[in-house]
């Protein structure tokens, strides 16, 4: 890699990243800096495109949205990936790898994610996520899975937000509390 283009990456990622300790992006997670094309219109920004390198496929299209002192958290996908970006608001989002091969395992990402400074954030199989806005107003993100959501067979596994399988505390007391796992079990 060019020295010019690792102290690239390296100040990026100090933006974006909410905790500094972090040095190492979990196995098969991809940030790709936005850039907004403005003018006195307004602006235009592209989110994904079938000729970059982060494009594997596409399934649909969606936003979710999450209120403030809400977390929508946990989950995963064993056939998916997500391409997360914030449309509008700040948001937090949070990734968990639990898978046991990989050389991040219980490795945690943290990410502020805004349109201040735009980025497209992959989310490979297997690994758990979730977020919750930052300040007072709800946050919007746009996902660009690789599957169809399936409505008689979700490919998404949840745990409570608050779950003891990962240490972590999204600060505050709201939160998705169903969880798949009995499901999960008897599946395998």
């Amino acid at each position: 890699m060019f020295p010019f283009l690792s102290l690239f990456v390296q100040i990026f990622l100090g933006k974006i990243m909410s905790n500094p300790v972090q040095k190492e992006l979990i196995e098969g997670v991809v940030l790709k800096p936005l850039k907004k094309l403005c003018d006195e219109r307004g602006f235009l920004m592209e989110i994904l495109r079938s000729d970059w390198l982060e494009f594997e496929k596409f399934g649909q299209c969606y936003i979710t949205v999450c209120n403030p002192d809400t977390a929508k958290a946990w989950h995963y996908h064993k056939n998916q990936a997500d391409h997360f970006a914030v449309l509008n608001g700040k948001a937090k989002v949070v990734l968990y790898d639990a898978r046991k091969d990989s050389k991040t395992f219980q490795k945690i990402n943290e990410f502020v994610m805004s349109l201040d400074e735009p980025f497209l954030l992959k989310i490979p199989k297997l690994v758990f996520h979730g977020f919750t806005p930052i300040g007072s107003s709800s946050a919007t993100i746009l996902n660009i899975p690789t599957q169809l959501y399936n409505y008689s067979k979700p490919d998404e596994f949840r745990r409570p937000f608050n779950w003891n399988g990962i240490n972590y505390d999204w600060g505050t007391s709201k939160g998705d509390l169903k969880s798949t796992e009995e499901e999960e079990k008897r599946q395998l």
